[in-house]
C-alpha cells in the first residue's frame, strides 16, 4: 500500500524532485509549488503569478535548498527555506517548458520546450549560450516511428489503431552511457552510447497504454516505468542485457514478435512481456497497480530507505517503499 502525502496541493501534481538532504519539491497545475519534509509534511508553499502549470522542478546538487522551477515559459530560482519569491528568473523559451536539466558543474541549465527548442543558460554569466537545437549539429538521431514499421504491418488488423511512438520520457543511468526512453506506443527502449553514436540494446513492452515516465534508480540499472494505464513497473535492465550478450543467437533489430500478454485490471506482478529483439519473456521485478495515470516518477531515498515517489492526476504524492531490494 502506498503512503499518501496530502495537504500541500489542491490540483493535479505534474512534477517531482528530491534534494540530496531528503527535501522533496512538487509542482502542480495552476502554478502551485510545495516543499516537503522527509515525513511528508508540507514545509512551504508558493503560488506563481500567471497560474502557469509547473512542469519541471530541479534541486541544485551543490546547494540542497536551491530549487529551479519551470512554469510556462519561465524558469525561476528559489530558496525552499523561504518560498516568498524567486531569487532570480529567466525567460528564454518561447513555448511552455517541458523539462529542466543541469550539467555536473552546475554552470549550465538546459530547458526544452513545446516548440522543440532547447535553450541553454550560462548561470554564471546569466546569458543564453545556445539558442536552439537547430543551430547545433546532432551527433545521433533515431526515429522511433520508423523502427516500428514492420511490426505494425505484422500486427495491425483492419480497423485497429496503434499509437505512434512519441517519446515521452528519457532517463540516463548513473554509469552515463545507458539510457531508456518511454513512448506513447507503450514500449520502453534501452540504448547504449558508443562514442558519438547510440545503439538500441533492448525494446520491451509491459504497459497497455503510453509510457509516460521512465526513471533509473540511482547507482543501478533498475528502471522504473510508469504509464497512462496506471501501472508502475520495475525492470532489471542489466540482467536482460547480459542475457542477450550471452545468447549465441543473433537477432535483427526489426524482428517481428508476438503480442505481449497483459494482465487484466487488478492483477499484479505476473506480467509477461516479449521484447522486440527476441530475447524471450522479460518479467518486471515489481508490478504496482497504482490506478492513476502517472505524471512523474522519482526513485530516491527517504530516511535512508529506497522509495518510489509518484505524482498522478490527484493532488497528493504516493510513496512506495522498496525495502525488499
Amino acid at each position: 500500500m502506498a503512503v499518501k502525502w496530502t495537504g500541500g496541493h489542491s490540483s493535479p501534481i505534474l512534477c517531482l524532485n528530491a534534494s540530496k538532504d531528503g527535501l522533496v519539491a512538487s509542482g502542480a497545475e495552476g502554478g502551485d509549488l510545495v516543499a516537503w519534509s522527509e515525513d511528508g509534511s508540507p514545509l512551504g508553499h508558493m503560488q506563481f503569478q500567471g497560474a502557469d502549470d509547473i512542469t519541471s522542478v530541479l534541486f541544485s546538487p551543490s546547494c540542497p535548498t536551491k530549487l529551479y522551477a519551470a512554469h510556462g515559459e519561465t524558469i525561476s530560482i528559489l530558496d525552499v527555506r523561504s518560498l516568498k519569491g524567486s531569487l532570480d528568473h529567466f525567460h528564454v523559451n518561447e513555448e511552455e517548458i517541458n523539462c529542466l536539466s543541469l550539467n555536473e558543474t552546475e554552470n549550465l541549465l538546459a530547458s526544452a520546450d513545446d516548440s522543440g527548442a532547447i535553450k541553454i543558460v550560462d548561470l554564471e554569466k546569466k546569458k543564453v549560450i545556445l539558442w536552439n537545437l537547430q543551430k547545433a549539429r546532432p551527433l545521433w538521431i533515431t526515429n522511433l516511428q520508423e523502427d516500428e514499421t514492420e511490426e505494425m504491418e505484422g500486427l495491425q488488423s483492419p480497423g485497429q489503431f496503434l499509437n505512434p511512438a512519441l517519446a515521452h520520457s528519457v532517463s540516463v543511468a548513473s554509469c552515463g552511457n545507458i539510457f531508456g526512453c518511454g513512448a506513447e506506443d507503450g514500449k520502453v527502449r534501452i540504448f547504449r552510447i558508443m562514442g558519438v553514436k547510440c545503439e538500441q540494446e533492448l525494446g520491451f513492452k509491459g504497459h497497455t497504454l503510453g509510457v509516460s515516465q521512465v526513471c533509473f534508480l540511482p547507482e543501478s540499472y533498475l528502471l522504473l516505468t510508469g504509464g497512462n494505464d496506471g501501472k508502475i513497473m520495475l525492470w532489471d535492465v542489466n540482467s536482460e542485457m547480459e542475457k542477450k550478450q550471452k545468447s549465441p543467437t543473433k537477432y535483427t533489430h526489426r524482428k517481428k514478435t508476438k503480442r505481449a500478454a497483459y494482465p487484466k485490471q487488478g492483477e499484479h506482478a505476473n506480467t509477461s512481456v516479449t521484447d522486440e529483439e527476441g530475447n524471450g519473456n522479460f518479467l518486471p521485478k515489481l508490478n504496482i497497480e497504482h490506478g492513476e495515470k502517472v505524471n512523474w516518477l522519482l526513485g530516491t531515498k527517504i530516511k535512508g530507505q529506497q522509495v518510489i515517489l509518484v505524482a498522478d492526476q490527484t493532488s497528493c504524492i504516493s510513496l512506495y517503499p522498496l525495502s525488499e531490494l
